[in-house]
């Protein structure tokens, strides 16, 4: 049987008209047979849809944004199709259905579910003008609602896959279709046992092309970005980056962990259990190298610097003058785990807990309810979290030029910094 190819384009690809253009001559001699394309929300779509639910739990005027939301996706429309193309009708029912959702009462305790059901029409309304120019284009495709297939539990926007359910799907549903055409699907969505949307977590798209790779059994999962392949800095941050040609599962799965933007963090692990390479390429280059993810890649010493930024600083502090515990750190993990916290950077003393996380929508507030009887707590907020792996000591001061240190740590291989600037 024919293997199965993954291609997923982020928001950047699809981001305007002209980007859809280019994106249909990437493909143009690559589709074929046994490829499912998966797309992201249209540039800073999902963004947006976060201020309107922002504006909406605070009492604000949402629908102003919402229909600035609803133009922009329209004139994208009229520059890729002719007035009378039935994609128009699709995308007013879509931004139908969101107004409606939107209409419905939004409050702190159903945030995460709202969030969902609001969120995912970036994807949906997306991947139909994707499918449709594509069509128009001669270059056919299968619409699929990834809904269909990615069957999650009910960890609204951090929802956990449910792996025989999703294979099963894929393998009964979605692998006789792709027998004879290609399928165009969502990123970043799924459903729960109830039906319900949920969401994957942000930027979950490239994590949607990984599960449907491994329930596939694919040849190859590439990404398709902005940057030519894997570097060793985000070059809108950093002078002088490194490409990476290749690299291993588990350097990659480091960088990611320790926050580089290029791949989301849960991808690398179900491709490197399934022995999957994941390629990274340029959209805007589409025939370089790109980098090439696989098992037996040549280890390297190149440092790879990664800043994390929009950090909040949180430091617990006993107050009964008895030292630091077990019972104390499963306590405040306990509640970040509640409040669905990641934590990315943590740091031990005597009587203290200092936790790196990243701001999150009220979730510093409610953190603070949970624990402020058992601890004094103290917190900075607008802060970046600078790690360097495979660092070399005489470079890290040039990183701290300007900036105030409240937090850094240094091991055999990793360095990390709490900064913010003077």
């Amino acid at each position: 049987m024919a293997k199965t190819w993954i291609y997923k384009f982020g928001g950047a690809s699809v981001k305007d008209a002209t980007a859809v253009k280019n994106l249909a001559e990437i493909l143009r001699n690559r589709l074929r047979k046994n490829l499912i394309i998966v797309v992201s929300a249209m540039g800073k779509t999902t963004n947006s849809l976060e201020g309107i639910l922002a504006n909406k739990l605070n009492g604000l005027d949402f629908y102003e944004n919402s229909a600035i939301l609803k133009t922009f996706h329209r004139e994208i429309c009229e520059e890729l199709f002719p007035a009378n193309h039935a994609v128009f009708a699709q995308i007013e029912n879509l931004f139908f259905q969101l107004d409606l959702q939107l209409q419905k009462p939004l409050s702190r305790e159903n945030y995460d579910e709202f969030y969902d059901q609001v969120v995912c029409f970036g994807e949906l309304i997306s991947s139909k003008i994707v499918a449709e120019y594509l069509c128009y284009q001669d270059l056919l495709v299968l619409w699929q609602d990834a809904r269909e297939v990615i069957h999650t539990d009910s960890d609204f926007r951090f929802a956990k896959i449910n792996w025989e359910k999703t294979r099963k799907a894929c393998q009964s549903t979605w692998k006789p279709m792709l027998e004879n055409f290609p399928i165009l699907t969502q990123g970043f969505i799924g459903k729960d046992p109830k039906g319900r949307t949920t969401t994957l977590g942000r930027e979950g798209s490239d994590f949607t092309a990984a599960i449907l790779g491994t329930s596939l059994d694919a040849g190859s999962v590439t990404i398709w970005k902005d940057v030519p392949g894997v570097l060793n800095a985000d070059p809108k941050l950093f002078p002088n980056t490194e490409k990476f040609e290749e690299l291993g599962y588990r350097e990659a799965a480091e960088m990611t962990y320790f926050g580089a933007s290029v791949i989301h963090p849960k991808t690398i692990k179900p491709l490197a259990n399934a022995g999957i390479p994941l390629l990274v390429k340029s959209f805007l280059n589409p025939d370089a190298s790109g980098t090439k993810i696989h098992e037996h890649a040549t280890p390297h010493e190149v440092p790879t610097i990664v800043l994390k930024k929009d950090q909040i600083l949180v430091s617990f502090k006993v107050t009964d003058f008895t030292f630091i515990e077990e019972k104390h750190i499963h306590r405040i993990y306990e509640q970040l785990q509640a409040q669905k916290l990641r934590v990315n950077m943590l740091q031990l003393s005597a009587i203290s807990v200092s936790i790196v996380i990243d701001a999150q929508l009220f979730k510093l507030e409610q953190l603070l309810e949970k624990l402020k009887g058992e601890f004094e707590i103290r917190y900075n907020e607008g802060l970046e979290l600078l790690t360097i792996l495979k660092q070399k000591a005489e470079e890290i001061p040039a990183f701290l030029i300007g900036y105030e240190v409240l937090l850094e740590q240094s091991t055999r291989n990793t360095f990390q910094a709490v900064r913010r600037k003077v």
